[in-house]
């Protein structure tokens, strides 16, 4: 592949794991925080675990917020991962109202209740969940989702849920308690993965793979 990768290493996040996966497919992916580097990617990762007001301070902190709405409104495909796509909303109301990259409109909320039991859903969510197509946008074709099957399962953990302001840039979503949980959006070449990709097995792996592909 004669793409460049770029993780962004803003000191919060799985990164390792992710350059592993993108490793694993053969691409070739730089993990960095210098802005010279970044600006030359072909292609970006922001990866992501933790609070989400810590990770917009750190990636503020290292003076990297804009470069990445600056890449991103040029057209470079940009990968947001677990808190990385959150991040890619106008805010998040975790323990308070953080600002986001607003790169998609939306903001990050609650886990909803319960339809099934009227009760908490448990947060954070891990388990292994099947993407179905979102209602109003059910075409992954020509998408980080290309060739993927519905009954696919991916590794989800989170404890917060991404909600993009139109359908249509919901990609895909899954069902816990009734309820559908947005797992991947996407507005142009702006793209977010609720799961790990990197920790998804084959499914994962070729998610990957696609994205390198746009």
């Amino acid at each position: 592949m004669n793409n460049k990768i770029v993780i962004i290493d803003y000191g919060i996040g799985n990164i390792l794991s992710v350059k592993q996966g993108f490793q694993k497919i053969g691409a070739n992916v730089i993990v960095s925080s210098n802005i010279k580097i970044i600006e030359t990617a072909t292609h970006i990762v922001l990866p992501g675990v933790g609070a989400y007001e810590n990770a917009m301070n750190a990636l503020n902190q290292l003076k990297l917020t804009d470069v990445v709405i600056k890449i991103a409104n040029k057209g470079v495909p940009l990968l947001g991962i677990c808190l990385g796509m959150q991040m890619l909303l106008d805010e998040s109301h975790e323990f308070g109202i953080t600002k986001g990259l607003g790169l998609i409109p939306g903001r990050v909320e609650n886990f909803p209740l319960s339809i099934l039991e009227n009760e908490p859903i448990k947060v954070p969510q891990i388990n292994w969940h099947e993407l179905v197509p979102n209602q109003s946008n059910n075409n992954w074709q020509n998408s980080i989702l290309s060739n993927q099957k519905q009954s696919d399962s991916v590794y989800f953990v989170h404890s917060f849920v991404a909600n993009p302001s139109h359908e249509k840039h919901k990609l895909a979503e899954y069902m816990c308690g009734g309820n559908r949980i947005t797992a991947v959006i996407e507005k142009d070449n702006v793209m977010g993965c609720q799961f790990h990709p990197e920790k998804s097995g084959t499914t994962g792996l070729n998610i990957l793979k696609n994205f390198t592909s746009l």
